[in-house]
């Protein structure tokens, strides 16, 4: 596998903008899940005034472009929060300690089978900063080598291959709609256009 990035370099703190920082008086947490916690934060404004921020942290995730010659893998799957099927990218959040990388080759062979000779880096974005602080780490999977599934054992889901066009028209009709298969789909045609990303 190769990568163009280390952990170190996608969790880097960025510069901040001193004027603009809230500090954190005091947190109180409300709910410790199997995936996500949910705390209440209080905090002081920079004009000095208090304010209270409902913040959901998450351990982060992977997604895996996976591109098999022109096309590109999918899973369809139920979304018990959207309350249907979605059509979307190989993903899953990262173990306890887990490096992106390695959960990214993980994901890609449990939802699909495949494992990928060249795995890189992509991108790595917050879904939601307002209230969350889930990063999802951006993987593009070539050279791919077909094997066994090996879904979790509440993980019902169906792999297919698809084009860019097929992709669009998903798009199109809401069956792919979450911002990270978006984004890859992007990517990708970007990719096929230009030779990079």
């Amino acid at each position: 596998m190769k990568s163009r990035t280390s952990a170190e370099t996608i969790y880097a703190k960025q510069p901040a903008n001193p004027k603009l920082d809230e500090v954190t008086i005091s947190t109180q947490p409300i709910f410790e899940g199997k995936v996500i916690s949910l705390q209440v934060d209080t905090v002081k404004l920079p004009n000095g005034q208090t304010a209270t921020r409902e913040i959901i942290k998450h351990p982060g995730a992977v997604a895996v472009l996976a591109l098999k010659g022109d096309r590109m893998l999918v899973v369809d799957q139920y979304r018990q929060a959207m309350g249907r099927t979605e059509v979307e990218i190989p993903a899953g959040k990262l173990d306890p300690g887990e490096q992106p990388e390695i959960a990214a080759a993980r994901e890609l062979k449990e939802e699909t089978g495949y494992t990928a000779r060249s795995l890189r880096h992509l991108r790595s974005f917050y879904t939601s900063p307002g209230f969350a602080d889930e990063i999802i780490h951006l993987y593009i999977a070539e050279e791919l080598e077909a094997g066994d599934m090996a879904l979790d054992e509440d993980e019902f889901l169906e792999v297919s291959e698809i084009t860019l066009e097929e992709a669009y028209k998903l798009m199109d009709e809401n069956r792919i709609s979450d911002a990270k298969t978006m984004m890859a789909v992007y990517a990708w045609d970007i990719y096929r256009t230009t030779g990079r990303f």
